[in-house]
């Protein structure tokens, strides 16, 4: 059996996610949110996933991205929310973890 890659690997609260390679996250004025951006298109992202994928930098753990929008936002239990939108967001291609 072989080892799980990044792509594979289950989502822990060590998991480091960052936005992957092919895709270019800015704000974008015109749009007035955050984007995600790809040879093909581009995604606009509402708040939330403009919010979560700012913080995807390769460096933060899903634990301290979790604290960072819970202290920004003066929330609490944001951990299921934030993990059901990595998730879509792996299937999608838009991000990957180590």
């Amino acid at each position: 059996m072989n080892a799980p890659t990044a792509e594979r690997a289950a989502l822990t609260d060590d998991s480091v996610p960052s936005v992957a390679r092919g895709f270019r996250l800015q704000w974008e004025e015109a749009q007035g949110n955050h984007v995600l951006l790809y040879p093909e298109g581009m995604v606009k992202l509402n708040r939330s996933a403009g919010e979560i994928l700012t913080r995807c930098d390769g460096v933060a753990t899903v634990a301290q991205i979790v604290s960072q929008l819970e202290a920004a936002f003066g929330a609490s239990g944001l951990r299921a929310d934030v993990e059901a939108f990595l998730m879509m967001a792996r299937e999608q291609r838009w991000v990957t973890w180590a």
